[in-house]
């Protein structure tokens, strides 16, 4: 809870005080969603599923809040973790209020939540809404340009590019003067396709930052690179089927962006082909080709020559049943932490033969598989609860888009915000170490 310095004296008004309510993300990763209440306004942001558990379950802890007391909903990005309880809070609940995202996150939010639903490995009366939910809720959702200002009650907020994931924003939000900054996922280094999170020009009296990785320091760019395209070099010539989980839309697109580059300079891969298995591969890589605009400058430049995402190595697979698998290959397949879906089914093929290798890519969920086989276990239990000896080989080689210690502490002494609040601690990378560090730099 921050407290703004008073004008007078005199003692302060319960509406002077800012309060801030994580209903999810608060010291775990996951379900993101934080409520914001001062001057008698009250904003939620974002409002995220928990990827590691299913119905009700999974949503973030409403029952705290009136839902028809909201004045504002802000989602961030994409990923499920920060939109997928949407449509159920939409829907289900008594929420009046206005709802603002960026014209590429709801793009990409109809597809990814509509396989969501197709994928999710729980009876339909245990669904949390159904493709008709969805559809009643893309009406309820307006759209914001970046940097654009929008007045709501009383309540101004603007965005930011925030790297991350295509569409993906921080918001600037002032109530009576007040400013407060809230990032969502966001990344400082500019990638294959995202130009990094913006500096905001303005700083804020309050910062909400994500702090997922706490006070680890990602590995460098091009050694991260070449471990990734070399590890997957390796499991082919050995005869072997490479897995990489990954969510259908985000880091996926880059790492497609490298193997594509990495397979036209090696002529001895072209006979191993490369998979995209994801049925949203068509519909959304249509919506990255129609907002190249908000991608860095290397995507713009390439746009006048070819378009960088038809690739020429890489091929779309629908489904399983459109897949022989006779020999070496690459599979890229979702989702991304092999709950369930094409993943989880290639993984329980694939998982006995030593030849065959997974590669982790991105931050993995307590409680979810691909978090479970990092530990290496001797064995795993499959969706019908067989049991399978692990000797495929597991890699992790993180492509997550999301600050590290560097970058986050950067950001902060830029800024030089007069308050800070972290969100999304990772247990495994001590989050007390890095709330000290954090005080330090805005005291």
């Amino acid at each position: 809870m921050a407290k703004r310095k008073a004008e007078t004296s005199g003692p302060a008004e319960e509406s002077d005080l800012l309060t801030i309510r994580p209903l999810g993300a608060g010291q775990e990763v996951g379900r993101s969603c934080i409520m914001l209440e001062f001057k008698g306004k009250k904003i939620m942001l974002d409002c995220g599923i928990h990827p590691g558990l299913s119905g009700m379950d999974a949503l973030p802890y409403t029952d705290m809040i009136d839902a028809e007391d909201i004045d504002l909903l802000l989602i961030t990005h994409f990923h499920l973790d920060h939109c997928g309880a949407l449509p159920w809070f939409l829907e289900k609940t008594t929420f009046k209020g206005r709802v603002f995202m960026t014209h590429a996150t709801k793009a990409i939010y109809r597809w990814l939540l509509s396989d969501y639903i197709k994928v999710s490995n729980i009876s339909t009366d245990h669904m949390l809404y159904s493709e008709k939910d969805l559809e009643k809720s893309m009406d309820k959702i307006e759209t914001v340009n970046f940097h654009q200002e929008v007045d709501v009650n009383g309540v101004k907020f603007w965005c930011y590019h925030a790297g991350h994931v295509l569409g993906a924003a921080m918001v600037m939000m002032e109530i009576a003067g007040v400013k407060i900054l809230y990032t969502g996922d966001f990344s400082r280094v500019e990638d294959r396709h995202l130009m990094a999170a913006e500096i905001p020009s303005v700083s804020p009296d309050l910062l909400i930052t994500e702090s997922t990785y706490g006070t680890h320091v990602h590995e460098k760019r091009d050694i991260r690179e070449a471990r990734f395209t070399g590890t997957i070099h390796d499991i082919v010539a050995r005869g072997g089927r490479c897995l990489i989980p990954v969510f259908a839309l985000g880091r996926a697109q880059e790492l497609l962006l490298i193997l594509d580059e990495y397979w036209a300079s090696h002529p001895e891969l072209h006979d191993i082909p490369i998979y995209y298995a994801s049925s949203l591969a068509k519909k959304c890589m249509a919506v990255y080709q129609t907002y190249i605009g908000a991608m860095n400058e290397n995507i713009r430049r390439q746009i006048a020559v070819s378009n960088p995402f038809v690739f020429k190595h890489i091929s779309n697979l629908k489904s399983i049943d459109q897949f022989d698998d006779v020999g070496p290959c690459v599979i890229m397949a979702s989702p991304g932490m092999m709950q369930s879906g094409l993943s989880r089914q290639l993984f329980e093929t694939w998982c006995t033969d030593k030849r065959n290798g997974v590669i982790v890519a991105g931050y993995c969920v307590e409680g979810t598989l691909a978090k479970f086989v990092l530990s290496e276990p001797s064995e795993i239990v499959t969706l019908s609860g067989q049991k399978l000896p692990l000797r495929m080989s597991v890699d992790y080689i993180s492509f997550s888009a999301h600050t590290d210690y560097e970058q986050t502490s950067e950001f902060i002494r830029i800024l030089k915000p007069p308050h800070v609040v972290s969100t999304t601690f990772s247990h495994k990378f001590i989050p007390f170490a890095f709330l000290n560090e954090v005080n330090s730099l805005v005291t």
